[in-house]
């Protein structure tokens, strides 16, 4: 393979290599033809495989050397048959749900003729305003590690040749997900344990998964952008990890260099991006229609402008173009099948949270009155932000229960609208609450104001839904709130007046029957949420792995009294004034990471650490020690628990974060059933980096903490010792 790529180099002239070093940025099919012709070496999928035959034609039978074209795409979480957004996904707590999503798309898109998805997106972010929160994994850097990686095996399978695969694409390198403000493309200053410790950690583990290509971020890092950033793309990505793929801008990134002020044009923006380790960029600006480019020969050096041709190239050895450069019309998949429907289904419903519960869910089984009520009764806006347009689309709430449930007598009622407000709506909501036996009130986010250049500074539900939430409550009725977004909301105005609130996400095309299964108890919810939920945008960024301050606040229940009620200044903080804190919220969240309710209850058994001590020379030569635990399940009913394991170093050089999520499992239990689980833990757990860029295992006492959460959780200590 390597050596037919370096014969093929040394026949091209420099306007060929230059052509593959760039993605035509969606032009028609007609345009795209004639930038294939003129040597552009990747394009935007053209929406079948009928299309993109016609453009590899262009390349493999009209260009000089013809060599075939990587055919890309934004296949976030589906083609034809969509899954739940990633975040979602995410909170499953279950990696293989994330790879089956990705190896459907594969199987999908690739029999399309698409080769190279731009995804997993795995920038941690811990600030909900910013819109792009629906495409990732969440706050925590463990957790988007390992869904990252199982999503890169899913699309790349076992070998980038099977028809099935196709390459992918780990972005936003990096530190995208925590803009100022929370304002899409803004500034990003980290230090360098920051950026080290949170950031970074995910793209490494999709690296050392397989990923073939890693998107370069948009915004600045320390005042240098990502896309021209030498230290990130060469020093880090290239040489210290041994990336070997490609790395692509994304759109237009070259060409924001001018705006960020650190290009005079867009030859001088095209020869910092490669010089510093772009091998592809999105945009088409390297190389003209008419073959010529803005770049002279001193722009780019010959070695790096062969380094990154050569990486392209290897690409699409691997994807077995030269040899199979069509795909096969005949068998490209239009529409979901059962297969995949099915695995959507399975994908939603492990995804779903139960964020409350007074004891109405799940639902009896049997005849009853049911009020449905909200801007997603009857909406089929279930598919989510990222999605193209020839999606399978989803039913509403509504026709899932007349088709599941046909002996409710089942009333619907708007009561509320999305960008709207009146009043009538919530008195008639009310007025038919009478009449039924419970309501279910369907509110949310609409996906059109989620994902990218989607921020938002108002974290509430959008319109007049709380106000038909209070008025539910006020009909006395038994009721159940079902959310439907793509970001965390802030609850706090009405959350204490519902009885039963269920995270429901954006699900994808098999949505509504997801959630009517777990509604019923036909399906136990056992989703934990992978990012807070606060309590006011105020409060925003907030997440479990803060680093502890000097003097952290304390909660009442530390300071042995009651809170006491003052109004609208809030709790009252003054017995633990000089503390990091607002004075006018209660500490914490709304809902933690990692927080999920099920129809059944679990019991932990005392943590059991292999060894209590372990000798630092050990770690630091590969030892691990074990943490088991044993997890009962103590309800009536068959469910999953989520086991999660935190840890905490007591004293450090560096100050560390009050809990880390180290590992994870979720288990399946029947009714009575015990299982014991073990985790390994070594020096890539226990280890954190420092700014000097030196990553460290100290000597101390660490705290593991092992429970369904953040609280309640039970505690072992482990010595490590010099």
């Amino acid at each position: 393979m390597r050596e037919a790529v370096e014969q093929l180099l040394s026949r091209m002239t420099r306007q060929e290599k230059l052509g593959q070093l760039q993605i035509a940025y969606r032009p028609k099919l007609d345009d795209a033809k004639e930038l294939v012709r003129s040597g552009t070496g990747s394009v935007f999928w053209p929406r079948s495989s009928r299309a993109t035959n016609e453009l590899q034609r262009v390349a493999v039978e009209e260009t000089r050397l013809g060599i075939p074209l990587l055919v890309g795409l934004d296949v976030i979480h589906g083609q034809r048959t969509i899954f739940p957004i990633p975040l979602a996904l995410a909170a499953s707590f279950d990696p293989a749900v994330a790879e089956v999503c990705a190896r459907v798309s594969a199987r999908e898109s690739a029999s399309g003729g698409v080769t190279w998805t731009f995804s997993p997106m795995i920038d941690v972010s811990r600030d909900p305003r910013w819109g792009r929160v629906v495409e990732g994994f969440g706050e925590d850097p463990y957790l988007n590690g390992v869904f990252g990686a199982a999503m890169v095996r899913g699309y790349q399978g076992e070998s980038l040749s099977d028809p099935d695969s196709m390459i992918a694409c780990a972005k936003h390198f990096v530190a995208y997900g925590q803009p100022e403000g929370g304002r899409d493309y803004n500034t990003v200053d980290v230090s360098v344990q920051r950026l080290r410790n949170v950031y970074l950690e995910p793209f490494r583990m999709a690296v050392e998964a397989g990923a073939r290509t890693v998107m370069a971020a948009f915004n600045t890092v320390s005042g240098r952008p990502a896309h021209v950033h030498e230290g990130l793309l060469t020093g880090i990505l290239k040489e210290e990890w041994g990336f070997a793929g490609a790395v692509v801008g994304d759109a237009d990134g070259v060409g924001n260099l001018i705006a960020h002020g650190v290009a005079e044009d867009l030859r001088d923006g095209l020869a910092q991006a490669y010089a510093a380790g772009l091998d592809i960029e999105m945009g088409g600006n390297a190389l003209g229609v008419d073959g010529r480019s803005p770049l002279t020969d001193q722009d780019v050096v010959a070695s790096r402008l062969d380094d990154a041709v050569r990486r392209v190239l290897l690409l699409k050895s691997e994807l077995g173009l030269f040899e199979r450069p069509y795909a096969d019309e005949s068998r490209e998949v239009l529409a979901p099948t059962p297969e995949s429907r099915a695995a959507a289904r399975a994908a939603a419903e492990r995804s779903i949270v139960l964020l409350k519960n007074d004891g109405t869910l799940p639902i009896p089984a049997g005849p009853r009155r049911v009020l449905l009520v909200g801007p997603y009764a009857e909406s089929t806006d279930h598919l989510g932000a990222w999605v193209q347009s020839h999606a399978e689309p989803s039913g509403s709430l509504a026709d899932a229960i007349r088709s599941l449930q046909p002996d409710w007598s089942l009333a619907i009622a708007p009561g509320a609208d999305f960008f709207g407000g009146d009043p009538h709506l919530h008195e008639a909501a009310r007025a038919a609450a009478a009449d039924a036996d419970l309501v279910i009130v369907a509110v949310g986010e609409p996906s059109a104001i989620t994902g990218e250049a989607s921020s938002r500074s108002d974290l509430r539900l959008p319109g007049d839904q709380e106000a038909l939430i209070s008025a539910i409550a006020d009909s006395g009725v038994p009721s159940v709130v079902v959310l439907f977004n793509g970001r965390p909301l802030v609850t706090s105005a009405w959350i204490d007046r519902a009885p039963v609130v269920l995270e429901a996400w954006h699900l994808g095309t098999e949505a509504p029957a997801a959630v009517l299964r777990i509604l019923t108890g036909e399906v136990n919810p056992a989703g934990r949420l992978p990012m807070s939920f606060p309590r006011s945008p105020g409060q925003v960024p907030i997440y479990y792995a803060h680093e502890n301050t000097g003097r952290p606040a304390r909660s009442a229940a530390v300071l042995g009294e009651e809170r006491r009620d003052v109004g609208l200044h809030g709790p009252d903080n003054t017995d633990d004034r000089y503390t990091s804190k607002y004075l006018d919220l209660e500490l914490g969240p709304e809902f933690p990471f990692g927080h999920g309710l099920s129809y059944t209850t679990f019991e932990y058994g005392d943590i059991r650490l292999e060894r209590d001590t372990i000798p630092l020379r050990d770690l630091q030569h590969g030892a691990t020690i074990s943490v088991g635990v044993q997890v009962t399940n103590t309800g009536d009913l068959d469910g999953d628990e989520v086991i999660q394991v935190f840890l905490r170093d007591r004293v450090a050089s560096l100050a560390q974060p009050v809990r880390r999520l180290c590992a994870f499992t979720r288990a399946t239990l029947a009714a009575g059933e015990s299982v014991a689980l073990s985790f390994p833990i070594g020096a890539q757990q226990l280890g954190f980096w420092d700014n000097d860029a030196r990553f460290r295992v100290e000597s101390g006492t660490f705290e593991f903490h092992v429970g369904g959460g953040l609280s309640g959780t039970r505690e072992a200590l482990l010595r490590v010792t010099r």
